[in-house]
């Protein structure tokens, strides 16, 4: 019986991303994501512990993936962490957005970024002006390309990993890749 073959990552990844780990890692993680999926905050402590078990020899990457149709604050969500992004401020922001989940209205957002001392004035006119949206759709081109339907959607070392069963099927992924190097 032939395997049916596996979705791959359509947008290799470049010094573009948002990426935490040593570039030269043996494995990377690909995330699409949308700040206001549950399924998101769920994945990213699992994402974190990796990140601390396996140090050096994991790097995570994420991308934007709203999903507005379900998520109506979403698309604003990850504007708003692109503008963090621009400051230096992007992870700060990230694990934010995923904390105060799903409080996104823009009285809430403008709060989280002044916490992260962001400059304001810069906010709000990049904010305004939707600076960072095309960033932002270019993510979910990548995604769609690359086969993500939903979120989270990840990929590890370039090919489609499923987590519909649970977040233990990344941490296995992982841990085999990284027995083989």
């Amino acid at each position: 019986m032939e395997h049916a073959h596996k979705p791959e990552l359509a947008v290799p990844v470049s010094a573009n991303d948002h990426a935490q780990g040593p570039a030269h890692a043996p494995v990377t993680i690909v995330e699409y994501g949308d700040f206001e999926c549950p399924s998101c905050k769920l994945a990213a402590p699992a994402v974190t512990m990796l990140l601390e078990r396996f140090p050096e020899r994991v790097r995570f990457v994420y991308r934007h993936f709203p999903i507005e149709t379900a998520h109506p604050h979403a698309l604003v969500a990850a504007e708003v962490s692109e503008i963090a992004a621009a400051q230096g401020r992007f992870w700060p922001m990230h694990a934010a957005l995923f904390e105060h989940q799903p409080h996104f209205a823009p009285k809430q957002l403008h709060r989280y970024a002044e916490d992260l001392g962001l400059d304001m004035a810069r906010y709000e006119a990049e904010l305004d002006d939707h600076i960072y949206l095309q960033r932002v759709r270019e993510h979910e081109q990548g995604g769609r390309a690359s086969g993500v339907r939903a979120s989270p959607g990840f990929f590890v070392n370039g090919r489609v990993q499923d987590v519909s069963f649970g977040l233990q099927h990344l941490h296995d992924a992982v841990a085999a890749l990284l027995a083989r190097v």
